[in-house]
């Protein structure tokens, strides 16, 4: 049984539909990459996944739960934990009081788990050095990482991650691979939104491309990447 499933997922503003009667499938402890142009409908998808976005038809199922009704609070409780393409930490808190209040509110520890969680979290991201600085005074690398590390102290099964990469520079963005294989090791099951296809293609097991809403194609990530639909939508993008 996978760990998540979209059964003919749609959402529509209007007359546009941006996510188009999808479906897919995500295994436990796999890393499903997403691919698609600007304005295809990922980020969509995640916000349907999580709960951010009603679904105006089909299901999402997680952990063998329909959870197709369910806040988004609800849903993190359940272990689905998510990262954001523009980062948007508490700007006037800590990053450890950011980490805490992850642990707290979005995996319901008391507060002596949370102080505990915040702190693994930090040795985890490398933001230890970081911790008692306000979380709007860091770095881009450091930003991207505190999201990430708010995501990994709600303690999710399942981690979505929405252009973490964008804006890194090539040692920065490689570091942040290294960083999710490890989290990877740990049996976290991924989906992750990529343009840094580089970056995308060293954790993917699996690709699932998305164009106008719809998929457009998934497989093994050299297959699909060598697949004419896909690479006329990438043209123009190195690979």
């Amino acid at each position: 049984m996978p760990l998540l499933a979209l059964h003919d997922v749609s959402k529509s503003y209007g007359a546009v539909k941006v996510t188009d009667g999808i479906s897919l499938e995500v295994n436990a402890g796999e890393t499903l990459g997403i691919l698609g142009p600007n304005g295809a409908g990922k980020t969509t998808l995640f916000n349907l996944i999580s709960g951010d976005v009603k679904a105006d038809g089909g299901r999402v199922e997680y952990d063998g739960r329909d959870v197709t009704r369910l806040a988004p609070h609800q849903r993190c409780r359940a272990g689905i934990g998510r990262s954001y393409q523009v980062p948007q930490p508490f700007g006037h808190m800590t990053v450890f009081e950011n980490l805490v209040t992850a642990a707290c509110f979005g995996a319901g520890e008391d507060e002596r788990q949370a102080w505990a969680t915040a702190r693994e979290v930090l040795d985890q991201t490398g933001l230890l050095p970081q911790a008692n600085r306000r979380a709007g005074s860091l770095t881009l690398l450091d930003r991207k990482r505190l999201e990430l590390a708010r995501a990994l102290a709600t303690r999710p099964k399942l981690l979505l991650l929405d252009e973490i990469a964008g804006g890194l520079t090539e040692p920065e963005a490689r570091e942040l691979v290294a960083e999710l294989s490890r989290i990877k090791a740990r049996g976290v099951t991924m989906v992750w939104i990529e343009h840094v296809v580089h970056a995308l293609l060293a954790l993917a097991d699996r690709l699932f491309v998305v164009n106008f809403g719809q998929m457009l194609a998934q497989g093994e990530p050299r297959a699909v990447m060598e697949d004419p639909q896909v690479k006329r939508v990438y043209m123009g993008m190195e690979v």
